[in-house]
């Protein structure tokens, strides 16, 4: 697929959907640290159907003075302090993926990017308070509004838990690789694409039965 043959700037109302997944020491924003962040960009093809176009991905260093709460360093099965992490500093990563988002943003002619997520109103808030934490200048993303796969799931599929929606989709899920923001971001993002495509064949048909 040739990036950007079909710029995405009518498609979301001038917003570029990424779909982002974060895993963290805990569900305080505030108080519990970024672990993982990953970021995947998607694109149309010349025909106007969605597909994955890049992947980004960093483990972070827990913030100083940070809490980390074992049950969700249990759950998730990372280790903050593994040495073969190759973890970055909370800025650093966010530099790292804002700077290949910013750029997806201006080849595809839009304002700003929407964060994607399965409930994203956690990765969300995470995110913020990262940016505001580092104060980071110039987000690509909207501050407050998101696209939701488990809404999206509810009505395409009739399921909200990301790996039944998965199945539902006709979709692979490996239980051993969830957890992961890489592979809960590329999963998330592959079920984002197939929704959406599906809803253009199907309004395709209905146009055409008119």
């Amino acid at each position: 697929m040739e990036i950007c043959q079909n710029p995405l700037v009518n498609r979301f109302r001038g917003y570029l959907p990424v779909i982002i997944d974060i895993e963290t020491a805990g569900f305080n924003a505030k108080k519990n640290p970024l672990l993982e962040i990953a970021a995947i960009i998607v694109e149309a093809d010349a025909d106007g159907w969605l597909h994955i176009t890049e992947k980004h991905h960093c483990n972070i260093i827990p913030f100083k003075n940070s809490e980390l709460d074992e049950a969700a360093l249990k759950f998730t099965g990372i280790d903050p302090h593994h040495p073969f992490r190759m973890s970055i500093e909370e800025k650093d990563a966010l530099h790292n993926l804002f700077t290949p988002i910013k750029a997806a943003v201006k080849r595809n002619q839009c304002k700003r990017a929407i964060l994607v997520g399965h409930n994203p109103a956690f990765d969300l808030s995470f995110l913020n308070a990262a940016i505001e934490r580092t104060q980071y200048k110039r987000s690509p993303f909207h501050p407050f509004s998101s696209f939701d796969t488990a809404t999206l799931g509810g009505l395409a599929y009739g399921q909200t838990v990301l790996a039944k929606i998965a199945e539902a989709a006709g979709l692979e899920w490996d239980n051993s690789k969830a957890h992961s923001a890489i592979y809960d971001a590329e999963q998330t993002a592959k079920l984002f694409c197939t929704i959406i495509n599906r809803w253009k064949r199907f309004t395709e048909l209905d146009n055409a039965a008119i």
